[in-house]
This record gives structure tokens, sequence and C-alpha cells, in this order.
């Protein structure tokens, strides 16, 4: 397939920007677990208000941010902090949330190379989800995960424990519009492949090259109406097993590598 052409330098009118929870600008939250809180530590965008660690996980932590004391503390002060049944690992921070990011910055990011993989969430609200496809968009080099202002979790611990570390590495950019960020995406040379088990075709039997969409609906209820109608392909995953569709981690993560082995 070819790629899309590149579109002029028109810049559009409406900028599609967060509205809550970046720049410092939410609520502050417990990060928990050592991949999520180690990973926060080298992040130069992440504020730290506190860090918590037991003797034994402290020693892990040495060095990771200069500045940032480690208050001792033992695993049940820990418990007492984050949601019940937190695991932990006896490690635990306080922080803010990460600077806000438009879908023009990924625009701007994507605009340095001839392929790049967007993934779009249409309304995938549970945090693990989300957090795991995280985590898969960075092990495939995606540029950017991006959900809807509403119908999407906010950064909490949850979501950051699931991601493994990748809340730190891989932009989570939050639309007001998911609809209109297509648009945007496609000015600026992508195509917009929407996952549906209905689909006519594959992914890999859509042939998908250059900068890619890759955009994934609600747990149960796949992509919404208007969302399919904007996507420029409907492709599925092959499925020769009894089960009908997969989880939509599970599916975000079979998409990226087989981008990612096309590319």
């Amino acid at each position: 397939m070819k790629k899309r052409d590149r579109p002029d330098d028109r810049r559009p009118q409406r900028r599609d920007t967060p509205q809550r929870g970046g720049g410092g600008g939410g609520a502050s939250f417990w990060l928990y677990g050592s991949h999520a809180v180690g990973a926060a530590l080298i992040n130069p965008e992440r504020k730290i208000r506190r860090l918590l660690a037991t003797a034994e996980a402290a020693k892990g932590l040495a060095g990771n941010r200069p500045g940032i004391p480690v208050e001792p503390a033992e695993r049940a002060e820990i418990d007492r902090l984050l949601p019940m049944g937190a695991v932990h690992q006896g490690v635990a921070a306080l922080v803010e949330p990460l600077p806000a990011q438009g879908i023009e910055d990924v625009c701007r990011a994507a605009s340095l190379g001839e392929t790049g993989v967007v993934v779009v969430l249409d309304q995938v609200t549970d945090p693990h989800n989300v957090g795991a496809i995280l985590r898969s968009a960075a092990a495939f080099g995606a540029l950017a995960v991006v959900v809807p202002d509403r119908h999407a979790p906010e950064e909490t611990g949850a979501l950051a424990k699931a991601a493994s570390g990748a809340l730190e590495r891989m932009p989570l950019v939050r639309v007001t519009n998911v609809v209109r960020a297509l648009d945007t995406l496609k000015e600026s040379g992508f195509w917009v492949a929407g996952l549906a088990a209905d689909a006519p075709k594959t992914l890999a039997g859509a042939a998908l090259s250059g900068r890619v969409a890759l955009v994934l609906g609600a747990e149960g209820e796949g992509l919404r109406r208007l969302t399919r109608e904007h996507c420029d392909h409907l492709v599925r995953l092959p499925m020769k097993g009894d089960m009908e569709s997969l989880n939509v981690s599970n599916a975000a993560a079979v998409a990226l590598y087989e981008l990612a082995r096309d590319g």
C-alpha cells in the first residue's frame, strides 16, 4: 500500500489538548512497585513529592534521583497509604501527573520519520488494560497512546503498575474528541486502521505502511460507529481457535507485533 501523501503545512484550527492531569495541575497520587517507581525516578519530567521504601527495597533505589530522600517505612505503613491489595514490593512514591501532551505533539514527533505507529483507544476504561497497552506500545516502538479525556482512566498507581514502567516512557495523550484526533492524524500522513472482529480483511492483509494509527475499541463493545466511519481501514486479527476475540490489551500486543514485523 502506498504511503499517505504528506499534507501541506496548514495547522489545525483547534488544538486537542488535555483538560486535566498535566503539568502538575492534577492531584498527586501514589505510584507503587519497583518497576513503576524506579522508572519514575529516572524520568526528569516526573515530579516526586515523597519516596517511601522498606530497608530492603531502598537498596535498589540508591542513586536514581539526587535530592529525593528515601523515607524509611515498614510494609504495613505503605499498605495504609495505598489501595487494598496493592502489590508495592516495599516501595511507593507520591508524584504529580506528567506534563500534558497534545495530538499535535504526536504529529510533530511523527514528522521526523517516514514510519511510525500511534495507538488510539476508543473508550477503553480498565486501567489494567490501558497500562498493559502502554507496555506493549513501548516494547514495539510506538510513538504514543491516545485516549479520550473522558471515558478513560486517569494516571493512577494501578495503571502505572500494569504498565511496568512504560507510563514514564510512552506518552499517554488525552484528547477531547477521538474522531477529531483521527482527522488530525490523517492530516499528518497517518493511515487510520480500526481493529474490528467483523472486518473484511486481516491486519496483515491490509499491507499498511508508513504512518499508522491503530484504533482499538472498548472492552466488549468495540469501536463506536462514528469512530469506525473515520477509519481508512477496518482490519481484524486471524482467529483460528474457538475464541471469537481477544482481550483488548492482548489484541493490541498482537497487532503492534504485526505492524513492527512488517516494518
